[in-house]
């Protein structure tokens, strides 16, 4: 089966792992996927990953975070979809909730989140929200 859009698939299952309260969740492995992986644990939206070798592709296993039985994650969208590009400039990167969610931003310095990128004054396309 192929897949148009790997960031939608990362994004719905992870919705749909801390809806069932799972404590964690497996997707198949890209770059992309592990760089945002290591952005949210950075942000503290997830607790950790470890990367299987169980197909030619690989597996990376979510560890899911959650405070007295809530998800520390109360809510993901994806903005940028394959049929329409959101890019944005460093002045109008979005905020996210007055700050308390995060916009992942795709730059020519890699992921950052929006406060990131807006530090280090770059734009890119937004690829998802998560709050």
């Amino acid at each position: 089966m192929t897949m148009n859009d790997p960031i939608a698939d990362y994004l719905t299952r992870m919705r749909n792992a801390l809806k069932a309260k799972h404590k964690r969740v497996d997707i198949p492995t890209s770059g992309l996927k592990r760089e945002l992986t290591k952005l949210l644990i950075e942000q503290k939206y997830i607790s950790g990953y470890t990367e299987l070798k169980d197909t030619p592709q690989g597996t990376l296993r979510v560890q899911l975070k959650y405070n007295d039985a809530k998800p520390v994650i109360a809510g993901m969208k994806r903005v940028s979809t394959p049929g329409l590009r959101v890019y944005v400039s460093a002045e109008k990167l979005p905020r996210i909730l007055g700050g308390l969610g995060i916009a992942v931003i795709s730059t020519s310095k890699g992921l950052m989140t929006d406060r990131q990128a807006r530090e280090a004054r770059v734009g890119g396309e937004v690829l998802c929200e998560i709050w």
